[in-house]
């Protein structure tokens, strides 16, 4: 890869890494939400919900790191 490119593939995973930063943060307060719910109300639907959008939250971040060290592995 030339250098043009490699600067290109540069810059796509600087921006990456700051949606990535921003899911972090949607992620932490989704997190705390749900932490945050009452003894009593964890088996609800409200519970299961949040705990849902967590573990989907930290999926996606997982799958975005896989990307940028994919991206990182192209420039060679």
């Amino acid at each position: 890869m030339n250098k043009a490119r490699r600067k290109r593939v540069d810059e796509v995973i600087q921006r990456i890494e700051e949606l990535k930063g921003e899911i972090e943060e949607i992620l932490d307060e989704e997190t705390e939400y749900r932490d945050n719910i009452p003894e009593n109300m964890q088996q609800s639907e409200r519970y299961e919900n949040a705990d849902t959008n967590c573990e989907n939250l930290q999926s996606a971040i997982d799958n975005i790191e896989d990307v940028v060290s994919s991206l990182e592995e192209s420039q060679y």
